[in-house]
C-alpha cells in the first residue's frame, strides 16, 4: 500500500521558509541539495517530509514560466515496488516525467510522474529525509 510521505512547495527565500517552518511548526532541518536543476531545503516532523525548492528554469519544474512559480508545486508516495506502480500509474493514463537523483536503492531518490491532468507526484521505495 502506498503511504503519503512527501510534499514539495516552491519558495521565494529558501532559508527564510525553512526558518519559518522549524520557528512555527517546530519541524526538524534534515537535509539540503544544491543540484543543477536547483536547489532544496528538507525538513521533517518525524514522518513527513516537507521539501522546499527553488528551480533554475521553467523546464526543470515543469512548467511553463518560473516567474509565477510560488506554492505547492508536488507531492510523493512511498512505494513497496517502483516497477509495479509505475506500471500501474501508466495503466490509468500517468506519464513518466523524470528520476530524481542516484538509484532507487537511495533515500530521496524519486521517479516522477505527471498524471492525466499534468500534475507532477513522485514515488519512492526508500522514502524521503525525515520519513522516519
Amino acid at each position: 500500500m502506498a503511504k503519503l510521505r512527501h510534499f514539495a512547495i516552491v519558495v521565494r527565500d529558501l532559508e527564510r521558509a525553512a526558518r519559518f517552518y522549524e520557528q512555527v511548526f517546530d519541524l526538524k532541518r534534515v537535509g539540503r541539495d544544491d543540484l543543477e536543476i536547483g536547489s532544496g531545503i528538507y525538513l521533517s516532523d518525524g514522518l513527513i517530509n516537507l521539501a522546499l525548492l527553488q528551480y533554475k528554469s521553467a523546464a526543470a519544474a515543469g512548467v511553463d514560466n518560473l516567474d509565477d512559480l510560488v506554492g505547492a508545486h508536488h507531492f510523493g508516495f512511498k512505494v513497496e515496488d517502483l516497477a509495479e506502480s509505475q506500471q500501474r500509474i501508466e495503466a490509468a493514463g500517468g506519464t513518466f516525467f523524470f528520476d530524481l537523483g542516484k538509484t532507487p536503492a537511495d533515500v530521496n531518490f524519486e521517479r516522477k510522474f505527471k498524471d492525466p491532468d499534468g500534475i507532477i507526484f513522485d514515488i519512492s521505495e526508500k522514502g524521503w529525509l525525515g520519513n522516519g
